[in-house]
C-alpha cells in the first residue's frame, strides 16, 4: 500500500503540491484528475523521488521512503511511465525496456521473465522489439514506456498522462494493456493520471480529483 500523508513539495521554488494525503492499496487503480498545472505530475515525480518532498510523509507497505532517491524507490518496485516518455533513440525498444532492470541489477533470468510479462500485458510490443527507439511514434513511444515501467513497477506503477496524443485505437489498445495488466498482476496498484475523467471511466477504483496542489475529494 501506499501511503501519503500532508504531502508538500516545491517546483522551482514554487509551492506545488499542498498537504496532499490518500492511500493507494495493492490491486487498485487510482485515477488522478486534474486541469493542466494542476499538479499531476509533480504529484507522480514527488513519489518516485524526482522531486524532493518538502514536508510530509510517503510510505510504501509501512515503509517511509521520503529519504531514497528516485533510482532506490526503483529497487523497492516502483515504475514511472513519464509524460514524456523519454525513450532513448539510438536504444531498440529492448534495450530501452532493459535498462532500468540493468540499474536495478536484475539478473538475465529475471529480466527475461519480466520481459515476457510485459509482452503478455502488452501484446503490441513483441512486434517492436527490435525497432530504433528513434523509428517509434508518439503512441508507440507511450506503449514502450509503459511497458519499461512494468519492468521494475512489481509493486507500484505510475502513469503520467498516458492517454495524451494517442489516437482512438491506440487509446483502446493501452486501456487493454491496463486490463491485462490487472489481470495477471493482481497486487500491483497502479496511479493514472489524466485530465479527461472520461477516459478512466469504469476502469478506476477511486479517483482523487486535484486542484491547484489539493485534493479536493
Amino acid at each position: 500500500m501506499l501511503k501519503l500523508q500532508s504531502v508538500c513539495s516545491d517546483v522551482a521554488g514554487i509551492n506545488v503540491l499542498r498537504n496532499v494525503t490518500g492511500e493507494v492499496h495493492a490491486g487498485s487503480l487510482t485515477a488522478v484528475i486534474g486541469r493542466n498545472g494542476a499538479g499531476k505530475t509533480t504529484l507522480l515525480r514527488t513519489i518516485m523521488g524526482a522531486v524532493e518532498i518538502k514536508h510530509g510523509t510517503i510510505h510504501v507497505d509501512g515503509e517511509l521512503i521520503n529519504h531514497l532517491k528516485a533510482y532506490e524507490r526503483s529497487h523497492i518496485g516502483i515504475g514511472w511511465a513519464p509524460e514524456e516518455r523519454v525513450i532513448f533513440p539510438t536504444m531498440s525498444v529492448k534495450e530501452n525496456m532493459m535498462f532500468p532492470c540493468q540499474i536495478v541489477g536484475h539478473n538475465k533470468g529475471q529480466v527475461q521473465d519480466r520481459i515476457d510479462m510485459v509482452l503478455d500485458v502488452v501484446p503490441q510490443l513483441k512486434a517492436m522489439l527490435d525497432r530504433s527507439g528513434a523509428a517509434l511514434s508518439g503512441g508507440q513511444g507511450k506503449m514502450v514506456a509503459l511497458g519499461r515501467a512494468l519492468m521494475v513497477g512489481t509493486r507500484i506503477v505510475l502513469l503520467d498522462e498516458p492517454f495524451q496524443g494517442l489516437s482512438p485505437a491506440l487509446a483502446r489498445e493501452y486501456g487493454e494493456s491496463l486490463s491485462n495488466l490487472r489481470n495477471s498482476q493482481p497486487d500491483i496498484a497502479i496511479i493514472v493520471t489524466e485530465s479527461n475523467a472520461a477516459l478512466l471511466h469504469g476502469i478506476a477504483d477511486q479517483t482523487f480529483n486535484i486542484e491547484r496542489g489539493e485534493i479536493t475529494n
